[in-house]
């Protein structure tokens, strides 16, 4: 346990961003286990719902730095061609 006020401090913020990022990259996990449910099920209005949204939240975690921007993109990509299949 670090004993100066400003690495005390550091701790609590470094736990926030890290659950904060854990936050963003479980909802992309999980908006992509809907849109392969989606894709499974064959419904073209929800599919592309899924995708939209699923696509939102991967800019957001990039923007916040949550993911690396070139994951972003693989992951965008890889739920457009699942959409598309």
């Amino acid at each position: 346990m670090p004993n100066i006020q400003q690495q005390i401090k550091r701790v609590r913020i470094a736990e926030r961003e890290r659950d904060e990022n854990l936050r963003y990259r479980s909802t992309v996990k999980t908006l992509t286990r809907r849109l392969e449910a989606a894709v499974a099920d064959g419904d073209k209005e929800t599919i592309e719902t899924e995708r939209l949204q699923l696509v939102r939240t991967i800019d957001k975690a990039a923007s916040h730095g949550a993911l690396h921007k070139n994951t972003a993109a693989r992951k965008k990509a890889r739920a457009a061609r699942l959409a598309q299949s």
